[in-house]
């Protein structure tokens, strides 16, 4: 067991659907005006300044002093943002329950705010099974940057290459591959259920 690779899993994507639209699309009548508030006001660049620490109350106030007529959309990202997901991707879940069941030690590095974070602790009971987590918001650091990779080694004593990375941004799954850790680019739990098999995880074919 000793020589089997480390899983190392992304969470919004790989273990739970997270899309801004699903909250955007009640905000809004149209499709193109729910799109256009994600691409011009709440956008992915703004969301990421939480993911590296930003606090909330303060990253809100800031962007409605910008477009004060939009302050009701902008602070319903704070206040109505478990709106922003989708289900549980259940057959994620079912391979991380099967490491788990045979002990293998399983981990996770995620963009995710860290206030965020700690209200989903109970909310996706998976959360609780890993081994450690690395919150890119108590970081100060966001994937792709390879220092993230770097924190995660070496706090919890892991070479790169006996880990395997999963994440559903290819730019994050190429900067791990940088780092020089094993790395899987998720697509669907099917996919990555028979490339962990090739990596040589003990995972039932399905």
């Amino acid at each position: 067991m000793n020589d089997t690779l480390i899983p190392v899993f992304d969470l919004g994507g790989v273990f739970v659907d997270w899309n801004p639209m699903y909250l955007f699309r009640k905000l809004f009548e149209s499709e193109e005006d729910a799109q256009w508030f994600h691409d011009t006001i709440c956008t992915p660049d703004w969301n990421l300044e939480f993911d590296a620490g930003e606090i909330y109350a303060e990253g809100v106030a800031k962007l409605v002093t910008r477009f004060p007529r939009y302050w009701r959309e902008i602070k319903a990202f704070d206040e109505r943002w478990t709106e922003t997901f989708g289900p549980f991707i259940q057959g994620t879940i079912d391979i991380h329950n099967e490491l788990v069941e045979q002990e293998i030690p399983t981990f996770a590095i995620t963009n995710f705010s860290w206030e965020k974070w700690m209200t989903r602790l109970g909310e996706w009971p998976f959360l609780e099974k890993f081994d450690g987590v690395i919150v890119s918001g108590l970081e100060g650091l966001v994937k792709p940057d390879p220092r993230i990779y770097r924190v995660f080694c070496e706090r919890y004593g892991f070479a790169p290459d006996s880990c395997v990375f999963i994440d559903d941004s290819e730019p994050n799954v190429v900067a791990a591959r940088k780092f020089g850790m094993h790395a899987i680019w998720f697509k669907d739990p099917a996919q990555l259920r028979a490339e962990l098999i090739a990596l040589g995880l003990p995972l039932a074919t399905k």
